[in-house]
């Protein structure tokens, strides 16, 4: 039998529960920033599975890794420790200067975990567990990171978990209306990535800071998308200067592995109780291997700092067009997270560069999203950046031929 995108497709539509709206194509093979689908077509990938493989497809170190580990010793169970888990736990804690760890399988665990921590931390002084997200957030797909999301992801999935409120982002007002002794923490993302690639201000964030130390409320910072050097620092929030109590991680953190992470300061981790929260497979040593290796291997090759150089020259060439293309309004970003906000949906171009051979994102409706590789080649930014701008002029031609 031969095995085609179409076959996959079509295969895969009897079987899988109808939640993604795919495109139609299988990929079989990745190696660095290339993949190829199943019909031998190749692809420039400046998608990175969602800013998941920040070393691209099938990094050697963490290949080599993952097979040493695997012929060890792939699970346990947290009644027990492993050396792959301890050093990371070591290495994550050192990284972030924040003083205990719990590892995870996904960034909407980790949340969920932050969210358990902080209201323990309130209910062991005296205070409500109100959760306060901001507008155009996400935080994942489960019924409380939802609940702290947009409401287009909470249709029909009623009744929503109480203990959560929004208000506007970058908007320190908004936040000072509403926060009060019934608020356990504050979460937000340093950069907004669903909403848009929005980063925030960095007095905004001094603000919040100091907000909540104000009235002895947590901050919890979601890093699942900005973490692992995809902004330029190892972390976004050293962009700022601004310490979270909490911080989650996940999508870079295993180099493709499933595995997530958060981490709280010292005041958080003492409200904790044996049995407060557990894991089956969070940490196993399989996970923790690949996260290790994908986090020596970023800083082994200097990933970070290459990060905010060719995030940088990327936004610059990007914003350079937009002077004699009206239809990007817009250059967002930080490091290798970028947005390139157009005046219309962005789905047309998204499938006009896949059919030329590049894997980008639409998000926010009218946003390009770019999270490559970090190791991504010059070559081939280069050639992104040319069929992108063929494909902006080709679109401005024939709007303009119509009229």
């Amino acid at each position: 039998m031969h095995i085609s995108n179409e076959y996959l497709y079509e295969e895969d539509k009897k079987n899988y529960l109808p939640t993604f709206k795919r495109f139609p194509l299988a990929f079989i093979k990745g190696k660095g920033t290339r993949l190829w689908d199943a019909d031998g077509k190749e692809y420039i990938d400046m998608l990175a599975g969602i800013a998941v493989n920040n070393l691209g497809h099938c990094h050697p170190k963490v290949v080599s890794a993952i097979q040493a580990q695997a012929a060890e010793l792939i699970h346990i169970s947290n009644f027990f420790v492993s050396p792959p888990q301890v050093a990371l736990s070591k290495l994550l804690v050192d990284l972030t200067h924040l003083k205990h760890v719990f590892l995870t399988n996904s960034g909407a665990e980790s949340v969920e975990g932050a969210i358990k921590v902080a209201r323990k931390y309130a209910s062991k002084h005296n205070k409500g567990g109100e959760i306060i997200s901001m507008v155009n957030s996400f935080h994942g797909r489960t019924l409380a990171t939802i609940a702290t999301g947009q409401k287009k992801y909470q249709q029909g999935f009623a009744p929503i978990p109480a203990g959560f409120s929004q208000v506007a982002f970058n908007d320190l007002e908004a936040l000072k209306a509403v926060i009060n002794d019934q608020t356990a923490a504050v979460i937000l993302e340093p950069v907004q990535g669903e909403g848009g690639i929005i980063p925030a201000n960095e007095q905004y964030l001094q603000g919040v800071r100091k907000l909540c130390d104000d009235n002895n409320v947590l901050l919890i910072f979601d890093e699942i998308q900005t973490g692992v050097g995809r902004t330029g620092k190892m972390f976004a929030k050293d962009h700022f200067n601004v310490q979270p109590d909490i911080m989650t991680l996940a999508k870079g953190l295993g180099g493709g592995m499933p595995v997530g992470a958060f981490l709280c300061n010292e005041k958080v981790g003492n409200a904790i109780d044996y049995g407060d929260h557990g894991t089956t497979f969070g940490g196993n040593p399989l996970a923790s291997a690949a996260a290790l290796a994908t986090l020596k291997a970023i800083l082994e090759e200097g990933l970070v700092e290459r990060s905010l150089e060719k995030g940088e020259w990327i936004m610059k060439t990007v914003r350079s067009w937009a002077s004699i293309h009206p239809m990007i309004k817009e250059v967002r970003g930080l490091g290798m997270m970028i947005g390139i906000q157009l005046d219309r949906p962005a789905a047309p171009i998204v499938k006009a560069l896949l059919d030329d051979g590049i894997i980008v994102n639409g998000t926010a409706e009218s946003v390009i999203r770019l999270v490559p590789p970090l190791n991504i080649s010059d070559e081939d930014i280069e050639k992104v950046l040319g069929k992108l701008k063929s494909l902006i002029e080709l679109t401005e031609k024939n709007e303009k031929s119509k009229i």
